[in-house]
């Protein structure tokens, strides 16, 4: 069983038992989100909301706020010496999904 949620401005598939980084939720460590399910699936048995499927919440345990590894933005522009380097982390929650249901 699995379903599709959204948080963050993007879509992630949640089985029980699975961890998913999701973009940074408001919430502590070892404290219980919930989200809301645009599609179920059971086995043969699909279930699509328009847009969430009513009666279904997806609950899941955030384990760490932390921060994605350093990527590097560098802009340069030939012939005019203008060049700039700056790093970048994205902070993101992992979440462990508990239960769909």
């Amino acid at each position: 069983m699995y379903a599709i949620i959204k948080t963050g401005g993007k879509q992630y598939k949640a089985e029980p038992g699975r961890f998913i980084d999701v973009e940074k939720l408001d919430a502590e460590v070892g404290a219980e989100v919930s989200f809301e399910a645009l599609m179920v699936v059971d086995g043969d048995d699909v279930k699509v909301g328009s847009p969430v499927v009513d009666g279904v919440k997806v609950v899941g345990k955030v384990l760490a706020q932390d921060k994605a590894k350093k990527i590097i933005v560098y802009k340069y522009k030939a012939k005019k010496d203008y060049h700039r380097t700056q790093g970048h982390r994205q902070p993101y929650t992992r979440v462990e999904i508990t239960s769909i249901g």
